[in-house]
This record gives structure tokens, C-alpha cells and sequence, in this order.
């Protein structure tokens, strides 16, 4: 990769950042707080939360295997996917690469910051190679989008084809492993010493039952982290939401058998699906859903709407016309969803 600085916005790297009134007593103890203009009553609800969510870090860093000073908490994954533009890409001028058909924030994302998205096509079984990649990028590429397991596909993107891009590729490479908890493969989280130019995403949205609380993550080097905290809002998760996070990351053998009970369902409801008169086929995957094309997934979205259950139309999406996505819930939401479509007449 280049050099950090020739990649970040001169502006955000000559950035003073807002120093809040908790960073500046850091590593101190103190008992007496009449530094923040907070009211001294209502404890603890009065107080700012820890800008740098510390103690939640430091459980992370357990569970994920990386080190606090790798790892960046943000308000849901879309905080961390917005920050990569806000730091790296100059509006106007510079544009990012990612595969097509992904997570609909990166376009989101790229509009809003006025940066050039420039999609790349996955071939008929969800992948793509490097080398494409690689051929959609020019001197003001700055990122690169890869999400694996994928959505809407659920299948995961060729390691070897990732490790390809972030050897050769100048710029930042974000892998985004919300899924990752559904799948074997070895994350990526885990190579962050490898790659100075990875940056790994992750949720507490997922496995860990938490999408209510808008607690996401990103792992990367220590330096690209201080460009994340730099730029961030001063007090960007909440104090509930931590205690939250705390709370559910001290039990994580519920989340294992949460993850095991989905895994199960999964195999059965595609097992059942395959069975369904309406059903064409089923791709592979590695989420806690799957994606499914329908003989009309409009008419059958539809219809399922005005049963009172909703899955995911993704037909309009590229590559993924008369599909649906489908969601795994509980043993009776999806032995209701299999219900409704048993009774569906074509």
C-alpha cells in the first residue's frame, strides 16, 4: 500500500480533533467532576459516557483476539463504513471499487460523501476475482468493498482472491464480516498484522442479538484507528449501549447456542424449501439466511405480506431477479413462513 498519509484527506490529517472533557483527564483518577457541565444528580445517566468505550474494548479484545488499540466501536456498522469515506476519499475527485450485488450502505455511503462508486460485477456463482477488481481501480481509487459472507448472496468471497487484492492493491481494503459468526472460515480480524491496509468490520447486530443497540466494529492497525477516533463524534456510543454490549459479551456460551440453534434451522428450512413447488433453487451460504430464487418472488412476496410475514424481495437487485431472501428465525416463525408457502397456489 502507499504510504498512510498519501491516502488520508491533507485536511483530516492536519485535523485538530475535539478534545472532550473525559480525554483530557485520562489515565487519572478523579472522584469530583465539574469539568463537562453535566448535572451533578441522576447518577450515572448524568455523566458523558467513555468516548473510547475502554471496558467494553477490553472484553472485545478477549473474545475477538485483537488488541484494544485495533479496534474502533461505532453507532452500528454504518458509522464504521461512513468514517472510511470521511478520512480517505476527496469528495469529487476520488471514488471507491466494491462488488455488485453487496450491502446497499456503500453506495449510500459514497453518494452522500459526492465519492465516484464504482461497481464490479459478480460472476454467475457470486464470485469474483482480483484481477477484476484490480481493473476497476485507477490512481484515485482509495477503498475497496468486499463483504464476506456476503449480502444479499450469503456465500462467502474467495479467500485467496481477497488475499490477492490486499497484497497488490494501494489503497484501503475493508472486508466486512458481520456474518462471520455463521461460518467457518478463519476471519479475517485474525491477519490484521499481515495487512496494514485491511480494515475488518463486525456487529453486535448479528450472532449476538444486539441490532437494537447500534453497537458496531472495526478492526484495523493502530494508526488507522486513531484516524477513526480522530474523526468520530466525541461521545458516538452511549452509555446503554455499552452496558448492553458488557452484559451479553459476559455470556457468550447463550450466543454459541444461539448460533448452533440458527445453523440448525438453516439446514432444515433449505431443506424444506427445496421441496417447495415454487421453489427454482437455493444458493449457497454462510449467513444466518439464505437466498432463494422463486418462480415469481414478487407475486409470493406479496402474498406472504398479506399473511403477516415479511422476508426480504431482492429481485430488482443484480443477479438476483424472482429471488427472496430469507431470513432464519425461531423454529415456529419459520415453520409459520413454510406453512404460508405450502398453501400458496402458483
Amino acid at each position: 500500500m502507499r504510504q498512510l498519509q498519501e491516502l488520508v484527506r491533507e485536511n483530516i490529517w492536519k485535523l485538530s480533533p475535539y478534545s472532550s472533557a473525559r480525554n483530557e483527564f485520562s489515565g487519572r483518577t478523579a472522584k469530583v467532576f465539574l469539568d463537562a457541565n453535566e448535572n451533578p444528580y441522576n447518577n450515572p445517566y448524568n455523566r458523558y459516557p467513555d468516548p473510547l468505550q475502554i471496558k467494553l474494548k477490553e472484553k472485545l479484545s478477549q473474545i475477538k483476539g485483537v488488541p484494544v488499540n485495533n479496534i474502533f466501536l461505532g453507532n452500528g456498522s454504518d458509522e464504521a463504513i461512513d468514517l472510511p469515506y470521511r478520512i480517505f476519499c476527496e469528495p469529487g475527485r476520488d471514488n471507491v471499487v466494491a462488488i455488485e450485488p453487496t450491502y446497499g450502505m456503500y453506495r449510500v455511503c459514497a453518494d452522500i460523501n459526492n465519492v465516484e462508486y464504482r461497481p464490479v460485477l459478480l460472476d454467475e456463482h457470486f464470485q469474483v476475482t482480483a484481477q477484476r477488481l484490480l481493473d476497476a481501480c485507477d490512481a484515485h481509487t482509495k477503498l475497496m468493498w468486499i463483504c464476506s459472507p456476503n449480502n444479499p448472496t450469503g456465500n462467502l468471497i474467495d479467500r485467496w482472491e481477497i488475499e490477492k487484492v490486499l497484497k497488490s492493491f494501494e489503497g484501503i481494503v475493508i472486508v466486512d464480516e458481520a456474518y462471520s459468526d455463521f461460518s467457518s472460515q478463519r476471519p479475517f480480524r485474525a491477519d490484521l498484522a499481515a495487512y496494514p491496509n485491511l480494515i475488518v468490520l463486525n456487529t453486535m447486530s448479528k450472532a449476538w442479538g444486539c441490532a437494537a443497540i447500534r453497537l458496531g466494529m472495526a478492526f484495523a492497525s493502530s494508526d488507522i484507528i486513531a484516524l477513526f477516533n480522530k474523526v468520530k463524534y466525541p461521545y458516538n456510543v452511549n452509555l446503554l449501549s455499552q452496558q448492553k454490549a458488557l452484559e451479553i459479551l459476559d455470556d457468550p456460551y447463550t450466543v454459541d447456542k444461539w448460533v448452533k440453534m440458527l445453523l440448525g434451522e438453516r439446514a432444515r428450512m433449505i431443506t424444506a424449501f427445496l421441496e417447495l413447488s415454487c421453489c427454482v433453487g437455493i444458493y449457497p451460504t454462510d449467513a444466518n439466511f439464505f437466498l432463494v430464487k422463486m418462480d415469481n418472488a414478487q407475486r409470493i412476496y406479496d402474498y406472504l405480506v398479506d399473511k403477516g410475514i415479511i422476508v426480504r424481495n431482492r429481485t430488482r437487485v443484480q443477479l438476483c431477479a424472482d429471488c427472496l431472501r430469507i431470513t432464519i428465525g425461531t423454529k415456529t416463525e419459520n415453520n409459520e413462513l413454510l406453512g404460508a408457502l405450502r398453501m400458496y397456489v402458483s
